[in-house]
């Protein structure tokens, strides 16, 4: 059964005045097919995907270019990329357990609707252009901010790494360091069975270890690759 819509409101810091706006938002096209009655137009998210997708481009683009002034433009490209990408809302998604807000016909339910990345990330965008025509521009600009971009890693794109692949970096920097190959642990599982936190430990040579926490293993143990290259890049600025 589908989630109590206040639950998501105080997840989004948002009450919705037009609370139809974000029942549209949350209805996948196999319900609104399955619930059409004959000669009636179909309605469900999928405008509003359309429409929050621009927005998204457009409000992460300036953040990019405010934050990052002297980028050049295929850095900006990267962060961006990375930011508006469908492993990325599916994070976010994961984080607002979206899934259980979703409106689904009984198909997609049957089909595992509420855990699909795609149908997730769609399902984001549409939120965004909600949030967008019931808050104004301000309200999607701090969605956006608070939950697509804030730890999201893009502050550490290089030239030769694509964006957040800490693992790739870690295991470049082991050997030129002649430590021995990251390896990656799982510590901890908590949390509800559709909606996990990982704890990834991630370990190289005898005394380097840190710990990464995601929504999945591959977040975790990018979070806790970064953490020990933090640390790395620490002890050589300081010997």
């Amino acid at each position: 059964m589908r989630a109590d819509l206040e639950v998501l409101e105080a997840a989004l810091g948002h009450a919705f005045r037009d609370r139809e706006l974000l029942v549209r938002a949350l209805t996948h096209k196999s319900r609104s097919h399955e619930d059409a009655r004959p000669g009636e137009s179909v309605v469900s998210n999928q405008q509003l995907e359309f429409f929050g997708d621009a927005i998204l481009g457009c409000v992460v683009s300036e953040i990019l270019f405010r934050r990052f002034p002297l980028d050049s433009e295929g850095r900006l490209s990267k962060r961006k990329a990375h930011l508006v990408s469908e492993a990325r809302l599916y994070e976010v998604a994961r984080s607002l357990l979206l899934g259980d807000h979703l409106i689904l016909g009984r198909g997609e339910e049957m089909s595992g609707g509420r855990n699909k990345k795609a149908l997730l990330a769609d399902a984001v965008e549409a939120l965004i252009a909600a949030l967008h025509l019931d808050g104004g521009a301000g309200a999607a600009w701090r969605f956006i901010e608070e939950r697509v971009v804030a730890d999201a890693g893009v502050e550490n794109v290089t030239s030769d790494l694509t964006l957040a692949d800490f693992k790739g970096a870690l295991q470049q920097r082991a050997q030129e360091l002649d430590l021995s190959a990251p390896r990656y642990v799982t510590v901890a599982e908590s949390g509800p069975e559709h909606a996990k936190i990982f704890t990834i430990e991630a370990r190289i040579g005898d005394g380097w270890a840190e710990r990464g926490e995601g929504l999945t293993k591959k977040s975790a143990g990018q979070q806790a690759a970064q953490a020990i290259l933090r640390r790395l890049d620490s002890s050589q600025l300081k010997a």
